[in-house]
């Protein structure tokens, strides 16, 4: 997996610095290409994008405690691209690998990529057609990304440890940004949710399910929203707050979380951009109370 992701970082790299152009542009990609601004036809949208959360304290049932060190680390692929002449119909494909590790193993173990009993596990996880619309004539810089994510692994606990939610997740994401006059300021917002399809994780006689998943028959719904200032046009720092509400739907099961965080972004060539994100769970209700670092690049061309 660590030769993939160099190989696929040279490529996205090389291909950018081959394509610039020395003619300069009034907006740059970080500006223009929001996640609400859908592509051209026949433009393509490449991001690779990196999540580690690691956690030493968790809250259940009220009450907040230590807990030893676990780590959940998820690279994603996303490719979309433009299929109408009106620009109101991206078409695109969603790709997620994980590594996790538990019971105080160190935060960088992840990146080993190992699956050890009761210490740590990775693979494939998810895989998710997805399509995005602009579906208001009158509000542009507002879309609607919608994706079917299918898992393709057996169990979401076995002997290695958890690797992901066990379950069809129908998400659909709200998006929305405004750029103030003067182009130095963007506020971006965001309304996800999540529906989790499957069996439950306890069986009716209370014994465990190997088969379900913790999330299954549940709805989350995910607010967030960003503020952005551009020193330059091809720079930028964030802060955002986000929060996230699991609604039980026959599963037994609810939790919640909100949390802070900055970050910027910084455009490498007219089509590669760089951006670096960290939050902080200040809260929460039957979760863990971490931080999440994420590392991303996307190429458009």
């Amino acid at each position: 997996m660590k030769k993939i992701f160099l190989t696929l970082s040279l490529l996205l790299s090389f291909a950018a610095f081959s394509q610039q152009d020395s003619v300069a542009v009034e907006q740059s990609n970080i500006q223009n290409y929001t996640p609400s601004k859908l592509l051209e036809k026949g433009k393509w949208d490449i991001k690779w994008f990196n999540n580690l959360y690691t956690q030493t304290r968790a809250e259940s049932n009220g009450i907040t405690s230590d807990v030893p060190r676990s780590n959940f680390f998820t690279t994603s692929l996303e490719v979309f691209t433009g299929v109408s002449n009106n620009k109101k119909i991206n078409a695109g494909l969603i790709v997620e690998y994980r590594s996790n590790s538990f019971g105080g193993e160190s935060t960088t173990s992840v990146f080993s990529f190992n699956n050890e009993v009761g210490k740590s596990r990775t693979g494939l996880s998810h895989i998710a057609p997805s399509v995005k619309i602009a579906p208001f004539n009158g509000l542009p810089r507002f879309s609607i990304q919608s994706s079917f994510f299918i898992p393709v692994f057996d169990k979401e606990t076995d002997k290695n440890g958890y690797l992901a939610q066990n379950s069809y997740i129908w998400q659909n994401r709200f998006f929305y940004d405004y750029t103030f006059p003067g182009k130095k300021f963007q506020l971006f917002s965001e309304i996800g949710t999540r529906l989790f399809f499957g069996e439950k994780s306890v069986n009716a006689d209370n014994t465990f399910n190997e088969n379900g998943g913790f999330a299954n028959n549940s709805l989350e719904m995910a607010p967030g929203v960003f503020l952005s200032y551009f020193p330059t046009n091809k720079f930028t720092i964030l802060g955002f707050v986000q929060h996230a509400q699991l609604i039980d739907l026959g599963n037994d099961f609810s939790q919640n979380y909100s949390a802070l965080g900055m970050g910027a972004k910084y455009q490498l060539t007219k089509v590669l951009n760089v951006e670096t994100l960290y939050s902080k769970f200040v809260r929460g209700n039957d979760t863990g109370l971490g931080q999440s670092y994420n590392v991303g690049l996307r190429f458009i061309f």
